[in-house]
């Protein structure tokens, strides 16, 4: 006669669980001021890019038009009229110079800088996700290369390589290279949390009760281990976002990120400088949604790190 074994109990210390749940998570967000704000204004921002063709031709201009008629060049440049030339044909004013029309050009830079992001933390979190979860369950060697390779690439000024690296390949697609770029930089950050969180996972009372009932390597990871990890995951990725926007804008200003005439937040910022005395419009407009974007991401991410674990919120 075989004895049949109950099944083992997981500890209420080490609970397994599946992962956040989404209706709960956004029900614990909305119930947050803030973060009911800062999401309404990153769908807001999400809209905009998604229908920045759509708004460029209600406005009645492409973000690569000059409008010569909209600048007085008898002074230097300037837009005609008050606020930076803004009129029915130019709700947020013109360009100094080129006469470009400024609402088409800062939602199609919000695609642009969105895409990029969004592109870029898709990079880092795959690549920190599936080398933090090795390097963390595995230990041993694989936890060795890994976090070698984590530290090597974090002790690079990854500014200046960066710099130095896009600058270096003039024929790429500018874009493409970006988020390559800055996803590669950005993974052994995400690795780094993925890794913590997958040793003290790993070694929790429901993996060992799955594994003494016969689960594999893999049905330990991809079902037990990894589901587990979505809230950390979710969070920084969702903090990963505004870093990426704010260093595209930054490279961008420097002149090694967007090519023109393809139009960035910060290749506008850039091009406003010489004129923020003149033109303030010109320089605010653009600083304005860099502002805002980032801001909300940051927030919205505080906001999804206190939902997933009220014990950090600050009192």
């Amino acid at each position: 006669m075989t004895a049949t074994l109950p099944a083992p109990v997981p500890s209420s210390d080490t609970p397994p669980r599946v992962g956040p749940d989404e209706t709960s998570l956004l029900r614990r967000l909305l119930a947050q001021r803030s973060a009911t704000v800062a999401l309404a204004v990153v769908v807001l921002l999400v809209l905009i890019a998604l229908a920045a063709p759509l708004i460029a031709w209600t406005a009645g201009s492409s973000p690569t038009e000059f409008h010569s008629d909209a600048v007085d060049p008898v002074l230097g440049g300037l837009p005609r009229g008050t606020g930076g030339g803004i009129s029915t044909q130019h709700w947020l004013g013109v360009e100094p110079g080129s006469g470009r029309d400024i609402l088409a050009r800062v939602v199609y830079g919000a695609r642009v800088s969105l895409l990029i992001a969004l592109l870029a933390t898709a990079v880092s979190v795959t690549l920190g996700t599936a080398l933090g979860l090795a390097a963390g369950f595995f230990s041993g060697w694989t936890d060795t290369v890994v976090g070698r390779l984590m530290d090597l690439l974090m002790s690079f000024p990854a500014l200046i390589f960066m710099i130095a690296l896009i600058s270096a390949a003039p024929g790429v697609n500018r874009q493409l290279l970006l988020v390559v770029v800055l996803g590669f930089f950005g993974w052994p950050y995400v690795g780094r949390i993925v890794r913590g969180q997958a040793m003290v996972l790993a070694r929790g009372e429901f993996v060992a009760a799955a594994r003494v009932l016969g689960a594999s390597r893999r049905a330990l990871l991809v079902r037990e281990v990894l589901p587990n990890l979505s809230g950390p995951v979710l969070v920084v990725a969702t903090m990963s976002i505004p870093s990426y926007v704010a260093t595209e804008a930054g490279l961008s200003y420097l002149g090694v990120g967007v090519r023109p005439p393809t139009p960035s937040w910060g290749q506008m910022i850039a091009a406003a400088v010489p004129w923020y005395a003149a033109d303030p419009v010109y320089f605010l407009i653009p600083g304005g949604f860099l502002f805002a974007t980032v801001l909300a991401f940051n927030v919205l991410g505080d906001a999804v790190r206190d939902a997933l674990d009220p014990r950090s919120r600050r009192r």
